[in-house]
């Protein structure tokens, strides 16, 4: 009798044995699961390939199996791009600022508004009487109409709002005030030119639904190639009645080197001072536009 508790409990001794091995193997197997799915989660991230979802239903189902209290993994499901981050331009505003512009109203400024709104208003006249608008006429054989001067002006406009728009919240309320200024010149010209009002109400309102789609295609222009801004200035600026493609090539060069230009100039002082001076559509040296080349140097300093 005794033997058999003693063969009894052996048995019972290699079995408990056996499956704790068993569970000790399964344990092993989906760690090692587990870690080579985490190992190829970050070789897909340093790729810029990273699909959470798949990787993430996998870990926790491993996770699952491991008998481990208070060990599980937390994913987010925002993935994050240049866009997300800080950037140098942005500003850091208060609870009480973010509530105030919520509602529609303009919080505190890194300048007074005051100013901003006298820089707006001399940015927006550079616009107007510093551009050579006969120029334009003669080279892209345009009439010599209230619209053609709006589409030129507007492009110009343009090009300021684009440079205004990097200097964080300031920029910002300045681009508004630069685009109130030229609807109230665009009317104030009308009536000058003594175009009825009812036409002319129905003018500034064609030519807000135009700015607004100029905006659009200029700024899909500016960040893609030279074929989609001569795409966007075939259609708003020639209206679409451009036979010469030479005009669109020197178009497209025009405003590639303003855009330059204006990134060059410092935000400060356009802030307070508003001051622009545009390029000559033609430029008598072709290699001023160009940027300086840094000398190269050998081994030797040489």
């Amino acid at each position: 009798m005794a033997a058999l508790v003693r063969v009894v409990s052996c048995q019972t001794g290699v079995t408990q044995w056996i499956a704790a091995c068993s569970g000790l193997l399964q344990t092993t197997m989906v760690q090692g699961q587990c870690r080579r799915m985490l190992y190829g989660i970050f070789q897909r991230r340093k790729t810029g390939r990273f699909p959470l979802s798949t990787e993430r239903v996998g870990l926790s189902q491993a996770s699952g199996a491991i008998t481990q209290q208070n060990r599980s993994f937390y994913n987010t499901n925002k993935h994050f791009s240049a866009k997300d981050s800080l950037q140098p331009s942005e500003e850091k505003v208060g609870a009480f600022t973010r509530i105030i512009e919520a509602m529609g109203f303009t919080g505190p400024l890194k300048y007074s508004k005051w100013k901003i709104k006298v820089a707006a208003l001399r940015m927006y006249t550079c616009c107007v009487e510093k551009t050579d608008y006969e120029e334009f006429f003669n080279r892209c054989h345009m009439p010599d109409t209230l619209n053609s001067w709006f589409l030129v002006a507007q492009l110009h406009v343009w090009m300021c709002l684009v440079r205004m728009k990097q200097e964080g919240r300031s920029g910002k309320y300045m681009c508004r005030y630069i685009v109130h200024c030229m609807w109230e010149d665009v009317e104030q010209r009308g009536k000058v030119m003594g175009i009825n009002s009812t036409a002319l109400k129905e003018d500034l309102r064609s030519m807000v639904e135009n700015f607004y789609a100029a905006l659009f295609g200029y700024d899909e222009g500016i960040l893609c190639d030279d074929h989609v801004l001569a795409a966007a200035l075939w259609r708003n600026l020639f209206n679409r009645n451009c036979e010469d493609p030479r005009h669109l090539e020197l178009l497209v060069e025009y405003v590639r080197k303003q855009v330059q230009h204006l990134d060059a100039l410092s935000g400060e002082e356009l802030l307070l001072t508003g001051e622009v001076n545009w390029r000559p559509l033609v430029e008598s040296d072709a290699r001023s536009i160009l940027k300086p080349l840094s000398p190269v140097y050998n081994d030797e300093g040489l």
